[in-house]
């Protein structure tokens, strides 16, 4: 089902009052970046924190042989795949992995070098994974530090225009000629879609949904839920949020918006998640994923479509 509704309903949902106003981190890229981590000769070495996300690939490539006789990993059930290689390692998470837990991983080196292991501590989270972790036990060469430079000169720059994207919005007048100001909507103005019964709910969320529509405009989407409690004694408040496509591809969260906690006794709350895509605009089923402050209570909607 497909509608046309002013601009004016959608700036109400995303700037709609309320306390419990959070932002999302806004890389559009998260899992893609490359971590690199050295390692000293010493026992002094910290166990390295690395995000591991359910059904999301995380790579380990050590300079120096490793293998499974060499392999400790915490918790072996809660993976669905783990392939080591003479120098690499292929961490996949399941479901039975809770978020926030903690998981020790330690690789032994063939060589008999200093150091002769490492040790990791697999943080899960609900969405959000390092896709590739570099290992070395070697000086690197000027190569490594150059690309690691490149990245960060990359990086540099998207925040350099993610702050100049933030100082025009906030230079924009307010309401709906700030939307057309900023052209995040165009003469069509915005398309809405009834997802209620549509969309899939994985069971044992932190809340139960009532309804959920969809929202598209110039260069944003938006996905309205209404949650109910499950009689939880714990008020719950989305923190986070993520949207993934089928092919793996994660749109640019800009805002999580929720009208007050979800409590036992209280009316239906109110949850927005706004994002931006390219050109084109977002093809095919998305999943959403909430999370609040602790990430162990989620919220996951699938075959999100956007009219």
């Amino acid at each position: 089902m497909r509608h046309s509704v002013s601009a004016g309903l959608l700036f109400l949902l995303l700037a709609g009052g309320g306390p419990a106003l959070a932002q999302s981190p806004s890389s559009s890229s998260v899992g893609l970046s490359v971590r690199r981590v050295e390692l000293v000769s010493d026992d002094a070495q910290p166990a390295v924190e690395v995000a591991v996300s359910p059904g999301l690939s995380t790579v380990f490539i050590f300079d120096s042989e490793v293998g499974r006789d060499g392999l400790t990993l915490e918790g072996r059930e809660r993976f669905a795949v783990v392939d080591a290689g003479l120098t690499t390692l292929r961490l996949v998470p399941s479901e039975k992995i809770s978020a926030g837990e903690r998981l020790k991983l330690t690789v032994r080196f063939h060589d008999g070098a200093a150091p002769a292991s490492a040790t990791f501590v697999l943080v899960s989270h609900p969405a959000r994974s390092e896709a590739l972790v570099e290992v070395y036990r070697r000086r690197r060469d000027v190569e490594t530090y150059q690309e690691e430079v490149r990245q960060a000169r990359i990086e540099a720059e998207q925040c350099r225009e993610e702050n100049e994207r933030l100082r025009a919005e906030r230079s924009a007048p307010d309401g709906l000629t700030g939307l057309i100001s900023a052209d995040v909507v165009s003469r069509r103005g915005v398309d809405f879609r009834d997802l209620t019964k549509s969309v899939t709910m994985t069971p044992g969320g932190a809340a139960a949904k009532q309804y959920v529509y969809a929202y598209r405009a110039a260069r944003r989407v938006a996905v309205e839920v209404t949650l109910m409690s499950r009689g939880d004694d714990q008020p719950w408040t989305a923190v986070g949020a993520t949207l993934r496509g089928k092919a793996n591809e994660e749109l640019k969260v800009l805002q999580v918006w929720q009208s007050s906690p979800v409590a036992p006794g209280s009316d239906t709350q109110r949850v927005v998640v706004e994002a931006e895509f390219a050109s084109g605009g977002p093809q095919g089923g998305f999943t959403l994923k909430l999370w609040d402050s602790d990430m162990r209570r989620t919220i996951t909607l699938g075959n999100i479509t956007f009219p």
